[in-house]
């Protein structure tokens, strides 16, 4: 097994913004003062596209490494054998979703498979590891019409700054991350359509358009701003996750919705998904306007599939002209 490569121990990596184990909120770090597994951590990190990615990377990452130094091991010394022992402890004693435990196999194979290509380590412990099964159904709660509804006459209610902002989540489906984003100058115009200039996840650039009741809500609460954050704190900062997350709840509070407490903003991006299809269109155009790279993603929010009425057998049967066998009488 090699050290960390030469070439990064003689000269400082960049990180933008990246908070590195032990050694907190950095902007640049010399390689030859952290211990290798610091240094994979690190470099890993900052060769991810996108913050919201770092982000949640760093997390799963030391989710793994806290479980690791309670049983002794370090994050090189990892075998297959200890892999398989962290996801099913992950979910028998922790009890989390398959999903999450999918997730953070994810985010360790590819750290994993980072290490082999600087040569910190000659193969990937997680190499046919298998990963749970995610059903095909979201668990997520999401929001009826009328919860949706009540939502946002809460939020009309509030204040233009809330109102706009629940009227993106629930009309356009967009990610917290998404919204929190956004510029002023984000908002355009294309071909006779007001639209939002997105960023998704993975950095994927896309194109939304606005309906009426979102333009109005914005240009009434953007109110001659020509720059800057397009939703803005009480103080005049952009706009966190956290701060959304939080106005959803207090907004749902008011609304006295039952599921306040549990709210959260991807419940309206689920409403989105769920009653665009529910009101007829298009998978395809579902999966477009959501943002997902697989359609299998969309379809889990479909609820119309296991309607019997709705299956493909009597379409099909009623489009053929299927002759009646004749049998003569015995």
């Amino acid at each position: 097994m090699s050290t960390a490569p030469t070439t990064a121990t003689t000269s400082a990596v960049a990180l933008p913004g990246t908070a590195l184990p032990g050694a907190g909120l950095a902007t640049s770090w010399d390689a030859s003062a952290l211990a290798p597994e610091d240094w994979l951590v690190g470099a890993f990190l900052a060769s991810t596209r996108t913050p919201n990615t770092r982000q949640a990377y760093a997390r799963d990452i030391a989710d793994w490494r806290g479980w690791l130094a309670e049983r002794g091991v370090g994050l090189l010394g990892a075998s297959r054998v200890v892999v398989d022992l962290y996801a099913r402890h992950a979910a028998e004693v922790r009890a989390h979703s398959p999903a999450t435990v999918a997730r953070r196999l994810s985010a360790l194979t590819r750290l994993y498979r980072y290490a082999v290509a600087v040569e910190l380590l000659e193969r990937n412990p997680l190499e046919g590891v298998d990963r749970p099964r995610v059903g095909e159904d979201t668990t997520s709660t999401g929001l009826d019409r009328r919860e949706l509804a009540a939502l946002v006459t809460a939020a009309g209610a509030s204040s233009a700054r809330d109102y706009a902002l629940v009227l993106l989540l629930a009309l356009n489906g967009l990610r917290a991350s998404e919204l929190c984003a956004l510029d002023i100058g984000d908002v355009d115009t294309e071909r006779g359509h007001r639209v939002l200039r997105i960023v998704r996840k993975g950095g994927r650039r896309a194109t939304v358009p606005l309906a009426p009741q979102a333009v109005d809500a914005l240009q009434a609460y953007v109110a001659g701003r020509t720059a800057g954050p397009l939703f803005l704190s009480s103080r005049g900062a952009r706009l966190d996750r956290t701060a959304v997350w939080r106005l959803v709840r207090r907004l749902a509070a008011a609304a006295g919705m039952d599921k306040a407490e549990s709210l959260h903003p991807h419940d309206l991006r689920h409403a989105f998904v769920t009653l665009a299809l529910d009101a007829g269109v298009a998978l395809h155009r579902v999966q477009d306007a959501a943002g997902h790279a697989d359609p299998r993603t969309t379809r889990r929010y479909d609820r119309a599939r296991h309607n019997l009425d709705e299956h493909a057998t009597y379409a099909l049967a009623g489009s053929l002209s299927l002759p009646r066998p004749q049998r003569s009488a015995s």
